[in-house]
């Protein structure tokens, strides 16, 4: 797979829509392409029918399919399983951290969040592994 010049792809699963669109302001201004998903039930149809991002920024408390419920369908849908996973919670307690780190997802951002350590978490995430 040729990823030359190609941006890489964020979708940004939050049904907030100042945070969505912050994220995607963030997110594009960096280069990324960003598809933004408000909720659980949406979110599972694009990753059924979708090929998959770059990486997932999943909000935790979503309407329909919770963020922890999207990361179990993420990590057993074909191609998806190896996609990283950002969660975003409100809920700064270990509990959650636990279950999200736990349910599969590879990191997780307390929000309100810094913008720069978001985007040095993406980009860790995001680059080009040799």
């Amino acid at each position: 797979m040729n990823n030359d010049k190609v941006p890489s792809s964020v979708l940004v699963v939050e049904d907030d829509e100042n945070i969505a669109q912050v994220l995607s302001f963030m997110l594009e201004r960096q280069g990324y392409g960003v598809t933004r998903l408000a909720d659980g039930r949406a979110a599972a149809a694009h990753i059924a029918a979708a090929s998959p991002p770059g990486l997932v920024l999943l909000d935790v408390m979503l309407p329909y399919i919770d963020g922890f419920e999207l990361v179990r369908i993420i990590r057993e849908q074909a191609g998806w399983s190896g996609v990283p996973i950002l969660m975003l919670t409100a809920k700064n307690t270990e509990r959650d951290t636990v279950r999200a780190l736990d349910a599969g997802a590879n990191d997780y951002v307390i929000k309100p969040f810094q913008p720069n350590e978001l985007l040095a978490r993406v980009r860790r995430y995001l680059t080009v592994r040799a």
